[in-house]
């Protein structure tokens, strides 16, 4: 009998992708504060976000279910040291797309299972090279609007995925959910994937 799984979270490419290997899991958000904080490396902020997601979710799902895991990722743009969240407006949107034109920069996702007897983690890191990006190529995809919910202000799955040149690392993990690094917490805690 597989655990019942919650997702904390709202991404649809995260909810994609768990029904893409055949996961079921129910859906609760969680909202936290994303912040820095001094001295945290990025991978450490990267990672503790996820795990306290999950925490947060599973102190929420606890309360309905006993036998519960619950699953949060969270995802970082790194370029020079340097966290891209996601942007607060256009402005800032085209200020970050011109950092990632003609370079190459890192994406960090971590995922943590949360479950009664267990906090378990995982990260993936991958590298993505972008394209040099003439100003009118980011005013025109920043006005598509897509850029504006998304950490780095890009989503690989849209519009910009004709300005990657390369990439090396998990394609599921920048989207957001890297589904090698998921489907081994999976295994470890009782949550069953299609195969």
């Amino acid at each position: 009998m597989s655990r019942k799984l919650i997702l904390a979270s709202a991404s649809p490419r995260r909810r994609e992708l768990l029904e893409q290997i055949g996961v079921e899991f129910h859906i609760h958000p969680v909202d936290m504060d994303e912040s820095m904080l001094p001295g945290e490396s990025v991978l450490q902020h990267v990672k503790r976000l996820a795990i306290e997601k999950a925490r947060l979710g599973y102190a929420y799902g606890s309360q309905q279910e006993n036998d519960l895991a619950v699953l949060a990722a969270d995802t970082v743009v790194e370029i020079e040291g340097e966290v891209l969240g996601k942007p607060v407006n256009s402005q800032q949107a085209a200020v970050f797309l011109a950092r990632l034109s003609g370079k190459q920069h890192k994406v960090h996702t971590a995922v943590a299972v949360v479950t009664g007897e267990n906090e378990l983690t995982g990260i993936s890191s991958s590298e993505v090279e972008f394209t040099q990006l003439s100003e009118q190529q980011i005013t025109a995809y920043v006005e598509t609007g897509e850029p504006l919910d998304k950490a780095g202000a890009y989503a690989i799955q849209g519009v910009a995925a004709q300005f990657i040149v390369n990439l090396n690392g998990s394609y599921s993990g920048v989207l957001g959910l890297p589904l090698y690094e998921t489907a081994k917490l999976f295994s470890a805690c009782g949550v069953s994937c299609r195969i």
